[in-house]
Formats: structure tokens, sequence, C-alpha cells
């Protein structure tokens, strides 16, 4: 049987946040290390209100997660399903193209 209609709705809704250049390269990141906004802004060369929007977004699709430490709010992803999501998605890209397709 195929899917609930709702589980593919939100499956879908992580894929659409997921497929962003910019959004994956952040998640990319969060793979391997918990890190602050700053942090982040710093490795990605770009700016604070771009970065906190992005963030916002995976937010709010539950694909990363907030531990606040002082003043510091650190980012971290939500969970292995994500990670395992970013390393697979990341692994086919890196694949050759397959010519005989």
């Amino acid at each position: 049987a195929p899917a609930q209609l709702e589980t593919c709705e939100r499956a879908a809704a992580i894929f659409r946040a997921m497929g962003d250049v910019n959004r994956l390269r952040l998640l990319s990141l969060l793979a391997k290390n918990e890190l602050c906004v700053t942090e982040l802004t710093e490795v990605l060369k770009d700016n604070l209100p771009a970065i906190s929007q992005r963030l916002k977004l995976l937010r709010a699709e539950r694909l990363v997660r907030t531990r606040r430490q002082g003043k510091h709010v650190f980012y971290s992803l939500a969970d292995n399903h994500i990670a395992e999501l970013i390393a697979n998605g990341l692994a086919h890209g890196e694949e050759p193209e397959d010519e005989t397709v």
C-alpha cells in the first residue's frame, strides 16, 4: 500500500526545504558540527539576515534544532534521519553521471 497522504506531504515539505543549494550547504555543515549563527556566516561567507532566514525555515520544517548557551544559540540537525538524508543526497550528487542511461 502507498504511504499515507499526510506522510507524503510532510516528506515533500522536507525535500522542498532541503532543495535549495544554500540551505543544503548549511545543513551539510550542521551534519558535521553544532554551530552558532556567527560561525555559520563566517564559514559560508554570507550575511546574518540570509543565514537567519534559512535557519528559520529549517526550524519550521523541524530539520534543525536549537540549544541556547548564554547569548548564543547553537544549531544542529534535528535527528539522524535528516543526517542520513543529507549524506545520501550529497553522496549521490558526487557520483559521476551514467552515460548509458
